[in-house]
């Protein structure tokens, strides 16, 4: 028989195992997040920690755009106290993939001296410092905000005065050269990095600055962490995420760096800067097969863009490209529907509405083109262009033909009158020049007279009057 006290107690045990249960199933949740499914005291799966942050854009909102670098470094003792009130950001912080090079011996050396040329002029002499830079320089080759080669991510900017992306690129740090066994270490860890080596303190970071300076940009990323005087950030929301960066990158060549040309043999030769894959002075790959595009593709994206037109014969396109980032991405698009092709053309627009649906391309959008690239082999011709009015950093030589829009003549009060009324020439009084294609000839002075003016109170003659003097 059961007591009473024994009924009273059922509902208090109850209660007690169901605040146990869910204790050990809030504990259970958090073990798997933080060790993984691998049963491991380690990080876990590579999938795992790339999650995106909860409540994060996904990966259709815009490309972030990379502004020109501003520093203030009037006011350190101000700037040190407004970097130290900005707080680190408590989301995860995953170590980055590690990066290979893919490109030839040629290509690697070059990126190799770009990559030390940061690591060095950004951090001195410092082994941490120089992998922490180092890292920043892969993120952002491994990111659709900025360009896709070592030196192309190194060097963006170079050609200002002041705002280029890596400060030693355009504030004439590179007249004075390191010492060559620096210059060697950093060497050894830039080809390291490009072997595979992470500075995972860093995870994603796509900037830094040092906490006596004061960027604009600052309380607009994350901030991530700190490696000696340097403080490290990321892009919020989904760009700063794992999702955001690229798993592999194809690297076929780099380019010359006319700067580096006294610290390094790799950046002395006479290469077009511009020169990609396939033949010298190639954006194609001319070994590769033609992809097989048709109608069906329209609508589907192709690299940094979507389809948006086709023309008939095959070899030409129009896409509509992302707005924002580096436009040299662009070239991705062109060398994916331009591979083995030896005639090819791609037109882009980053304005959906300003993107022609088909071929023949009117003369009004091409006033509006973003990027345009064309190939003729045969020829020898290949031509990348920008709009540089979309794109004012793009060097001189890559910019497109201003086209000005021709406005439709006005039409005359004259044509209108002269539309409504129903008076015509007689067809003897029309001039020769209307009715033979040869030269002009003047009128019969019969039918002359017809346009001379009328004397008051006269009436018109008769036809027959007008013949025979």
């Amino acid at each position: 028989m059961t007591s009473q006290s024994m009924i009273a107690e059922r509902p208090e045990m109850g209660r007690r195992w169901l605040a146990a249960a869910l204790v050990l199933a809030f504990v259970a949740a958090m073990a798997i997040g933080l060790f993984g499914f691998n049963g491991t005291g380690t990080r876990g799966s590579q999938d795992a920690v790339s999650a995106p942050i909860p409540g994060t854009p996904r990966a259709d909102s815009p490309v972030p755009v990379v502004e020109p670098l501003v520093l203030d470094a009037s006011k350190p003792d101000e700037a040190r106290k407004l970097n130290a009130a900005i707080p680190f950001s408590a989301d995860p912080n995953p170590a980055a993939r590690p990066f290979h090079f893919s490109g030839d011996t040629a290509a690697r050396e070059r990126a190799v001296d770009c990559l030390a040329a940061a690591m060095i002029y950004e951090a001195g002499d410092d082994p941490t410092g120089e992998r922490a830079v180092g890292q920043v320089v892969l993120n952002r080759l491994r990111h659709p905000a900025f360009p896709k080669t070592v030196c192309g991510v190194v060097f963006q900017g170079q050609e200002r005065n002041t705002g280029c992306q890596f400060t030693f690129t355009c504030d004439g740090a590179m007249g004075r050269a390191p010492a060559l066994a620096a210059w060697t270490r950093a060497r050894a860890l830039a080809g390291a990095m490009l072997a595979g080596d992470v500075y995972a303190p860093v995870g994603h970071s796509t900037h830094y600055h040092t906490d006596w300076v004061m960027p604009y940009w600052s309380k607009s990323l994350d901030k991530v962490t700190a490696v000696d005087t340097h403080l490290f950030f990321r892009w919020k929301g989904w760009w700063g995420t794992p999702g955001a960066f690229a798993r592999a990158l194809a690297i076929a060549a780099e380019p010359v760096i006319a700067k580096l040309a006294a610290l390094s043999p790799a950046h002395r030769g006479e290469e077009d800067p511009f020169a990609l894959t396939g033949l010298p002075g190639t954006l194609i790959d001319d070994t590769a097969r033609p992809l097989a595009i048709g109608p069906e593709h329209i609508g589907q994206r192709i690299g940094p863009g979507r389809l948006v037109a086709m023309d008939p014969d095959g070899n030409g396109f129009a896409m509509t490209i992302d707005k924002g980032g580096d436009p040299a991405r662009y070239a991705q698009a062109a060398s994916q529907l331009c591979a083995g092709r030896d005639q090819c053309r791609l037109l882009a627009w980053t304005d959906p509405r300003a993107t022609p649906r088909s071929f023949p391309v009117a003369e009004s959008n091409l006033t509006s083109m973003s990027f345009s690239y064309l190939r003729m082999k045969d020829s020898g011709i290949e031509r990348m262009l920008y709009n540089c009015d979309e794109f004012p950093d793009t060097p001189r030589i890559k910019c497109m033909t201003r086209r000005v829009p021709i406005p439709q003549a006005p039409r005359l009060l004259a044509d209108d009158r002269a539309g409504k009324s129903n008076s015509r020439l007689p067809e003897s009084a029309r001039p020769v020049a209307d009715m033979q294609s040869g030269e002009l000839a003047p009128l019969p002075r019969a039918d002359a007279r017809r346009f001379l003016p009328k004397a008051a109170g006269t009436a018109d003659p008769a036809p027959a009057a007008l013949g025979g003097r």
